[in-house]
């Protein structure tokens, strides 16, 4: 499946997931690789959303949940790292925009605020390069000190985007980053995850089939909480193995 010499970011290994006495995961085991785009698909509900939590531990925030199985990022164990420290090399970003009610500029520097040890120049510095990788430098580096509020859906989208490379992740998840976005703020964002892919191995949750044909390098099917297929994104849309992806991906059911 996977091309010559492609190098793995993540191995999740016999992932279970339980919100109290409900199972929303069985037995999850994939291999995500580096600086590529990997997409997952499925049907509400069906689990993906919550598989993406886990890589960053998100949902250790929710109460009475517990997972078995594992999860390495470069073959280190994400529960043994420190939670502060795993979330800045595994950024996320949500499906709906959530910006700061703080200025443009405060919004990207937060995060290199809170890390601290940067001088007031690199700081503009990181700002200035994680606006460039958002593709939104140009339309606001005149207004960089006004409210993020005033920016547009699309925009406050690759905001929250900038926000998240601004402590350079390793890897960046997005949950249907662009479900409420028109079209041609949604181009936007998926020829920035192209760009980005070159540098960041991009994890990106979708309810939009074209989206992650176009898009993705790699795509998994989930269904009922399990990982039905995972394969070349061409492979799953136009020759799937499983009846269950060639009927989702065909529109049957979902």
């Amino acid at each position: 499946m996977f091309a010559p010499g492609v190098e793995f970011k993540m191995l999740v290994n016999g992932l279970n997931f339980f919100y109290g006495k409900s199972q929303a995961l069985y037995d999850i085991s994939i291999t995500i690789p580096t600086n590529h785009v990997t997409a997952f698909i499925g049907p509400s509900g069906c689990g993906k959303s919550t598989f993406l939590r886990t890589l960053n531990r998100m949902c250790d925030t929710v109460e009475n949940t517990r997972l078995t199985g594992g999860v390495q990022l470069d073959g280190e164990d994400i529960f043994k790292l420190d939670v502060t420290a795993l979330r800045r090399r595994v950024g996320m970003v949500f499906q709906k925009s959530n910006p700061f009610p703080k200025s443009i500029f405060e919004n990207v520097a937060y995060g290199l605020r809170v890390n601290g040890g940067l001088s007031r120049s690199q700081i503009d510095e990181h700002v200035e390069r994680s606006l460039v990788r958002a593709a939104l430098w140009d339309e606001v580096k005149h207004k960089l000190h006004q409210s993020a509020y005033g920016l547009s859906g699309g925009q406050q989208q690759r905001l929250c985007i900038a926000r998240a490379l601004a402590v350079d992740p390793e890897v960046l998840l997005l949950d249907e980053p662009c479900s409420a976005l028109d079209p041609i703020a949604t181009s936007k964002i998926e020829e920035l995850l192209l760009q980005l892919a070159t540098s960041c191995t991009i994890v990106i949750v979708t309810h939009n089939m074209q989206q992650a044909a176009r898009v993705s390098d790699y795509t998994g099917f989930f269904l009922l909480g399990k990982l039905v297929e995972f394969d070349r994104t061409e492979r799953i849309f136009q020759n799937p193995s499983m009846k269950e992806t060639e009927d989702y991906v065909t529109g049957r059911f979902g």
